[in-house]
């Protein structure tokens, strides 16, 4: 019988600070952590993919899949480094980017600031066309006027268009001769449409999604080109997958056409990875906490399930509020994301508050412990301050740390100005950043409408297992997962990802007068096409399809998302609609209408692998508590002195060893600091889990006293 051959799987994830390669052999794993390259993205990955390779005694050639995450497209909108983009509307709706929806995120505040446009108002061109809601044609593409468009962007020097026209959803005829036109008149642009990009009603929101893919697309295809040439000349001759934001992988073509889609890439492995974990240990209710170089990640997920959403906003100009950033209309896992990393800079603000983020050090100066210039302190040098962080071992011994430096960066931003020791400067930037992150958490769960004291911790990144037990006690959760390579967990989650792809379409439809013929052919093509783009990425692993209907009473404003049976819709289908609409907006509401007119704005359709659920793990036996490798001292804020903490090394510890805290256990990309409050152990799947202390009774803390 012929030996099986072992399958070898590399995913890398770059981030503002750190790129993590992650490189799976059969069942044997290997990581690294490595600096992100800002100039050039690829020459990190590169980097980091020859050490995992070296420690597995293999090569390039030897790898059969590549999953691949970035926040370049991300970052690219943020910092407002996109390519030079124009905009070409319906005449009449030059600014509708401007416009938007007319409201305003914080109705009090008269100098409120809004998200500045990507496109300025001098590069939005209209042309005369119109189409109606039903996709038919009023008025023709006046072809002369794209033309002379096309002569005034080459003049301006353009390096992206997107073509949004009104109602291209229903019918995307002149967007697509549009770009024919360009290809002509200004070959070598890149050209966006809205009917292909986002085919949703919401003319808005579907100008913005296609102006930010426009942006980004040059930046995007660029380095993707670069990075599959570095690849081949390596000797890497498979395809590149890359890892999109609602969950799931797409092929690197895909990728640099709609690039837009990659905007979570990275956190959206993570809340992946959170998902196989919680279904290993049969949670039900999981707060993902994904803590990196410059950002904090926070996702709910119920039965193994990440929270989805079919809008997700970019530069938020106001942390928690929604509306104060760009609408990107794209399939993605919901989370709340702040500038809560281990490199955001903290300060001093004229109120005499240490503040902290959202700006970041990132890898370039990085935190002032990192000895390349930084000179603020931020989040990593309060962690060093504290003794939270063992010098030799961060990052697995690849990064020197100078503890002097951060001690020197907290004494000058934040200790002179308030007149306090280094040891409470540190403090106070480490309880700042944790209160920021569990506001964000208790926002983004009172929004959903669950407790998150009901739910258990998922802490991966690498510098959340350090704030996850102090986070935990601010939330009163009772337990926390920090999973195996925590460090490099968003791209361990991207190796847990399903190839597919999923395509919203609107197309106006009333229940009582419904088109049959109209809807199947509808769901019929989008089946063909998401299809082709999932089966790229799939291979030769079976597909399964999921469609559903975004419904809600005539003339309200929001929808309800009904499933929808996998063949062609009979008019019996019709009641079943009806009666999954009203239980879902019972479940809402506490109640429905009965008669009342239905309509069907938008239609989704999911083509995905199979992803099997992992089987459940077993209860370890109990096992002796390995011995310290030694002491940090910590300072103790609460009785104002240093302490000595022990020090666990975690591969040291096999399942079913615990150990009480507070201690700090170390590994190769991150180490957790377990308080007081917690004990941790080691379960079946070598999940590190902090468990909280039950309080002392007043019978036992008397006792206690007496004795």
């Amino acid at each position: 019988m012929a030996q099986q051959r072992t399958i070898t799987r590399l995913a890398t994830d770059i981030g503002g600070t750190f790129t993590d390669i992650v490189l799976e052999r059969g069942e044997t794993r290997f990581t690294t952590k490595v600096l992100t390259t800002p100039h050039a993205p690829e020459e990190a990955v590169v980097e980091g993919t020859r050490l995992v390779l070296d420690q597995a005694g293999i090569g390039f050639a030897d790898l059969d899949v590549f999953v691949h995450g970035t926040t370049l497209a991300t970052n690219a909108v943020i910092e407002r480094k996109g390519a030079k983009t124009a905009l070409i509307a319906t005449d009449g709706f030059r600014d509708v980017i401007e416009i938007a929806d007319e409201g305003r995120y914080d109705q009090y505040d008269i100098f409120i600031d809004k998200p500045r446009q990507l496109v300025p108002r001098q590069l939005r061109f209209t042309v005369p066309e119109r189409i109606d809601v039903t996709g038919k044609v009023w008025i023709a593409l006046d072809e002369a006027a794209v033309a002379k468009v096309a002569k005034q962007m080459k003049a301006e020097k353009v390096e992206a268009v997107a073509v949004a026209f009104i109602h291209s959803y229903a019918n995307g005829v002149h967007e697509e001769r549009v770009r024919e036109i360009l290809a002509k008149e200004a070959p070598g642009l890149a050209v966006t449409l809205s009917s292909e990009v986002c085919p949703e009603m919401r003319e808005y929101e579907r100008t913005s999604t296609a102006v930010a893919n426009a942006y980004v697309q040059p930046l995007m295809a660029g380095y993707l080109g670069r990075l599959k040439a570095r690849f081949a000349a390596e000797g890497y001759a498979k395809p590149i997958h890359l890892m999109t934001s609602g969950g799931s992988l797409a092929t690197l073509e895909t990728a640099a056409r709609f690039p837009i889609r990659l905007v979570e890439s990275g956190p959206a492995g993570g809340a992946i990875l959170a998902a196989h974990v919680a279904a290993e240990r049969g949670e039900a209710k999981v707060l993902s906490f994904d803590m990196g170089g410059t950002t904090a990640k926070i996702c709910l997920i119920h039965d193994a399930t990440p929270y989805k959403a079919r809008t997700f906003e970019v530069d938020r100009q106001s942390r928690f509020m929604k509306g104060s950033g760009l609408p990107v209309r794209i399939p993605v896992i919901e989370m709340v994301e702040i500038g809560a990393g281990g490199g955001s800079i903290a300060r001093v603000d004229s109120l005499k508050r240490i503040t902290v983020g959202p700006d970041s050090a990132a890898s370039v100066p990085g935190p002032a412990c990192y000895g390349r210039g930084g000179a603020l302190p931020t989040v990593t040098d309060a962690d060093v301050a504290l003794g939270k962080i063992e010098p030799a071992r961060f990052a697995g011994g690849a990064i020197t740390l100078y503890p002097e430096k951060a001690d020197a960066a907290l004494d000058a931003s934040v200790g002179a100005p308030l007149s306090l020791s280094t040891a409470m400067a540190a403090h106070g930037v480490a309880e700042i950043v944790d209160e920021n992150m569990a506001n964000a958490a208790r926002v983004h769960s009172v929004e959903r409408g669950v407790v998150v004291a009901d739910h258990t911790m998922v802490a991966f990144g690498g510098a959340a297992p350090l704030h996850a037990a102090r986070l935990a006690e601010k939330l009163g959760i009772a337990r926390v997962v920090v999973p195996a390579d925590a460090g490099v967990g968003s791209a361990v989650g991207f190796l847990r990802a399903p190839a597919a792809y999923e395509l919203v379409h609107s197309k106006f439809m009333r229940l009582d007068r419904f088109d049959l013929k109209e809807a199947n052919a509808l769901l019929a093509a989008m089946s063909g096409e998401a299809t082709g783009l999932a089966k790229a990425a799939a291979g030769s692993r079976k597909l399964t399809e999921t469609r559903t209907a975004f419904m809600r009473y005539a003339g309200q404003g929001h929808e309800i998302a009904v499933a929808l049976p996998n063949r062609a819709l009979t008019t019996k289908d019709l009641a079943a609609m009806r009666e999954s609409f009203e239980a879902g907006y019972r479940q809402l509401f506490a109640r429905h209408i009965p008669g009342a007119a239905i309509e069907i704005l938008s239609w989704s359709l999911l083509v995905t692998t199979d992803t099997a659920r992992p089987p459940s793990l077993p209860k370890p036996k109990k096992h002796a508590a390995p011995k310290p490798i030694g002491t940090r001292p910590v300072y103790d804020a609460k009785a104002r002195k240093t302490v000595k903490v022990p020090m666990y090394d975690r591969l040291a510890m096999a399942p079913g060893a615990s150990v009480e805290g507070p201690a700090i256990i170390v590994e190769a990309g991150t180490s957790t600091f377990v308080t007081a409050s917690f004990d941790a152990s080691i379960d079946a799947g070598l999940g590190l889990v902090l468990t909280a202390r039950k309080a002392a009774t007043p019978a036992k803390r008397s006792a206690a006293k007496g004795a």
